[in-house]
């Protein structure tokens, strides 16, 4: 995705939620739209490039994303966030995590639908996560 294309985007999910338009908004959701990975504040600030943002500020909207759904945020072993774009399929499907570099892959083709579980009585779930750890090929090299 180009980034006129990334940006059309992000301004027009932010608009569908209703609420004010920010630049900095739009930026961060763009970023994510692009790269169409999992990232971490970090990655995000990094890829800002010349639209550089506080760190602060960069947190908020993250923040703002997943609150608003149209984010959600991933917990790694290194006690890291990693934020994507949320979609369907990205809310049912697994990840998997590198041990050595901490890049996170998304496993689509493992649906945590299909995860059996028993829960207590009366409980319901509303969210699975599932993280697969090792090494990425990369790292195994």
């Amino acid at each position: 995705m180009t980034v006129q294309d990334a940006l059309g985007l992000a301004r027009e999910r932010i608009q569908g939620t209703g609420a004010r338009m920010t630049t900095p908004r739009v930026q961060v959701l763009a970023v994510m739209l692009a790269t169409n990975q999992v990232l971490s504040h970090h990655d995000i600030e990094g890829r800002l490039g010349a639209a550089r943002l506080d760190r602060v500020t960069v947190y908020r909207v993250l923040e703002w994303l997943v609150v608003q759904g149209l984010a959600h945020r991933i917990a790694g072993r290194d006690r890291v966030w990693r934020f994507s774009v949320t979609g369907e399929a990205h809310e049912t499907h697994a990840h998997f995590q590198c041990n050595r570099c901490g890049k996170v892959l998304c496993l689509d083709e493992l649906s945590t639908r299909k995860v059996p579980m028993r829960l207590p009585a009366g409980c319901r779930p509303e969210r699975t996560e599932l993280t697969v750890t090792g090494q990425c090929a990369e790292c195994t090299v």
